[in-house]
């Protein structure tokens, strides 16, 4: 296999990797969205922050067992966080 043929097969496997990325957020999305509205109907807040650490510490070590940076873990996390409870807030506002 030339050096070519090797790039292309990494690159292959990167965009399978990403596309499965995608759609496990979009799942992901799509159950933060029924929380949001069954917080809303039950009037709770949009956040939970007990939950939101407890969720970054086991992540965190879930990160450092699979020996992914662990910071880096947190930065996507807490970017997913504030999304999903800026969605939250957005559900809220529109009842």
């Amino acid at each position: 296999m030339n050096d070519e043929n090797i790039l292309s097969h990494y690159r292959d496997s990167i965009d399978n990797i990403d596309a499965a990325l995608v759609f496990m957020l979009a799942e992901r999305f799509k159950i933060t969205q029924a929380v949001g509205k069954f917080k809303a109907q039950s009037k709770l807040p949009p956040a939970d922050p007990n939950r939101e650490d407890m969720q970054i510490t086991r992540l965190r070590q879930l990160a450092k067992d699979a020996k992914l940076d662990p910071d880096f873990t947190e930065k996507f996390l807490r970017f997913i966080i504030e999304e999903v409870i800026r969605h939250h807030e957005k559900i809220r506002d529109d009842k």
